[in-house]
């Protein structure tokens, strides 16, 4: 029987059936087969020893491709699995995933495993990979891998078997060599050896079977894999870099906040980190003045009947806090935008006001998970630079044009260049019908295709009310952070009745963008914290400059320097402790300050400051009179 296999370029070959996309790949060279992971078989990621046994158009993906890595990752998934069971026989194996950077598993077993054992298992890995078994897939019935899972005593396995497959559904099965086997919906590489030597066990963590807390807890081995060990090595320098970036070190370090157990997700800000605050918001509230928008405030808690109204109550409870009082049922708000429709209402609108642009630095809680909690980074409490745009669906591209250069000025501002942009479009958990998706989805494209930029789209991942733009910044290290987002929503101003009166003398309801451009206050505090290793720039530094005299005879006149400093709206201190000056600049130095500012007797009587700016060698000496403007120039 011959097939007809189409390839990339439109060229068409026949085949004997069946064929493997191994065979078509050494047809083509033995280079190609050396590199190659998988085939991709009518769109479809097969393994390249499944036989094809159809016409089919086919790509042959080789290891330096996305599509490769997930199966890379997902290949050491399984050999993290089979290296436990052969140390730790009894050893019980549920899920192994790949993940963003590399994959997990995990385990059910009743002694917890140590950072020791995470060698061990490593080194068995290697051992694995060295062996070179053949990896095959098999296709099982539903009783047959019941069977074999309870036979074997994988109780987890034969569990979901029976309560989540349908009897009637195959099964895959993988086995890595003649005894090793899992259930899994491949694809995978031919062999363990194709795995290569790029990949490390960073760490164990405790989760629950299933999610569910009234479950058994199972132990999960992190790990990270590579297509090469060079990225690997990039990353695990990443990593180490991070570790010296860590937001939470450095807030203890330069005494900027802290987080404690009976707050959890909270922060407690200290006077240092809340003059970084005061700076990022008064930075902020001068882009919403010149972009026309007016403050308003909204109230921390509502009446549940709101959030019925607006669609959160069915779509976003779990994430929620509520309250009671009087008998009535109240929620905390989790987000602004309800209350700002509040405020829209309160009057009667002409499509001639329109667009009307409402900011609040509006606090919110959200009902986190506790294990996905993560410093300032993930918190319960935060507040967000939040505003909300009332227009006409024809105004809908300019404000978002304007919203997207408005962005990307204020990330440059702060010091970061490199950004991605993505839309997020419609989950399957959401409001509104297809039309009306299409309709605001569009016009994002729309308004990004009006700035002259270029994007990625991410389906399913909207908001339930709506698409939106994410900016994803990259950091000094390379690590992509996403901040600001614009979301455009046809909904929620016609769930709760916001009007306004066109040409016509007709009632319509506004299109409603929501909008943020550094997203959570905390989380941008934290990634400026670790973008700039805790050196933030001289505007936002929260000491911008120490006065350490050299002798106590200069005390007088430090003091007076740093007042005029203060007077000048300069963030300032003195150091009057009775040490030698070199220790004061070394610890001066280690807390990061932008300039410290030595005076002696000479300076005293000459009226000038010597100036020594962070990470200079090389000293200044000025005129007092000129110091301010010195020290403006410096943003």
């Amino acid at each position: 029987m011959s097939i007809q296999i189409t390839f990339p370029d439109g060229n068409v070959k026949s085949f004997d059936a069946p064929v493997t996309g191994l065979a078509i790949a050494q047809g083509i060279s033995p280079g190609l087969a050396k590199k190659a992971a998988v085939i991709k078989v009518n769109g479809e990621l097969w393994d390249l020893t499944r036989p094809i046994d159809r016409d089919a158009s086919i790509a042959i993906v080789t290891r330096d491709k996305p599509e490769a890595l997930e199966v890379i990752r997902h290949d050491a998934a399984h050999v993290l699995a089979q290296a436990v069971q052969e140390l730790f026989p009894g050893t019980q194996i549920t899920f192994g995933p790949a993940t963003e950077v590399g994959f997990y598993y995990d385990f059910a077993r009743e002694m917890p495993f140590t950072d020791a054992d995470l060698e061990t298992i490593e080194a068995k890995m290697r051992e694995i990979v060295k062996r070179d078994l053949p990896i095959t897939r098999e296709v099982w019935d539903h009783d047959a891998a019941v069977r074999h899972f309870e036979a074997a005593g994988e109780t987890y396995k034969a569990e979901w078997i029976r309560e989540g497959i349908k009897v009637d559904e195959e099964l895959t099965i993988y086995k890595q060599g003649p005894d090793w086997l899992d259930m899994c919906l491949g694809p995978h590489l031919p062999s363990t050896g194709k795995l290569g030597s790029a990949f490390k066990l960073i760490r164990v963590g405790g989760v629950y079977w299933r999610g569910d807390a009234n479950n058994a807890q199972l132990q999960r081995i992190y790990g990270v894999a590579f297509a090469t060990d060079d990225e690997l090595k990039a990353y695990l320098k990443q990593v180490e870099e991070a570790e010296k970036r860590d937001h939470r070190k450095l807030a203890k370090q330069l005494d900027l906040f802290h987080q404690q157990e009976e707050a959890p997700g909270m922060v407690f800000w200290h006077p240092k980190g809340w003059a970084i605050w005061q700076a990022v918001e008064q930075y902020v509230r001068g882009v919403y003045r010149k972009s026309g928008y007016q403050e308003v405030r909204g109230p921390q808690i509502m009446d549940v009947s709101l959030w019925k109204k607006s669609g959160h109550w069915d779509n976003y409870q779990d994430n929620m806090f509520f309250t009671e009082s009087e008998k009535r049922t109240y929620a905390v708000k989790p987000m602004n935008c309800p209350g700002h429709v509040q405020i829209y209402n309160a009057g009667l609108h002409s499509y001639r006001d329109l667009p009307i642009r409402y900011a609040e630095f509006g606090g919110c809680h959200r009902n986190e998970p506790s294990g996905a909690l993560h410093g300032i980074m993930r918190v319960r409490a935060f507040t967000q630079d939040d505003g909300h745009i009332f227009c006409t669906a024809a105004q809908v591209e300019a404000e978002v044009t304007a919203f997207h250069r408005q962005a990307m000025q204020v990330y440059a501002d702060f010091g970061f260049t490199d950004l991605s942009i993505k839309i997020a479009l419609r989950p399957e958990k959401r409001l509104g019908t297809d039309d009306v998706w299409d309709r605001a989805e569009e016009a994002l494209r729309a308004a990004l295709r009006s700035a002259g930029v270029e994007w990625t789209e991410l389906p399913g991942e909207g908001a339930f009310y709506g698409p939106k733009i994410e900016y994803h910044l990259k950091d000094s290290i390379g690590r992509a952070w996403q901040v600001g987002t614009m979301q455009v929503d046809f909904m929620m101003p016609e769930r709760l009745g916001a009007e306004y009166v066109d040409e016509a003398s007709q009632r319509q309801h506004p299109v409603m963008l929501h909008r943020a451009i550094v997203g959570s206050m905390e989380r941008f505090i934290g990634i400026l914290i670790e973008h700039h290793a805790g050196a933030l720039p001289f505007w936002l530094s929260p000491v911008q400059a120490v006065v350490a005299p050299i002798v106590s005879d200069a005390d007088g006149y430090a003091t007076e320097v740093c007042e005029l400093l203060k007077d000048a709206g300069l963030r300032a201190d003195t150091d009057l402790r009775n040490e030698k000056i070199n220790y004061k600049i070394r610890e001066h130095a280690m807390h990061k300050i932008p300039v410290i500012i030595v005076v002696g007797r000479k300076e005293a009587e000459e009226k000038t400051v010597t100036l020594r700016y962070r990470g200079v060698e090389v000293q200044e000496t000025v005129a007092l009179a000129d110091v301010v403007a010195r020290l403006k120039a410096l943003g």
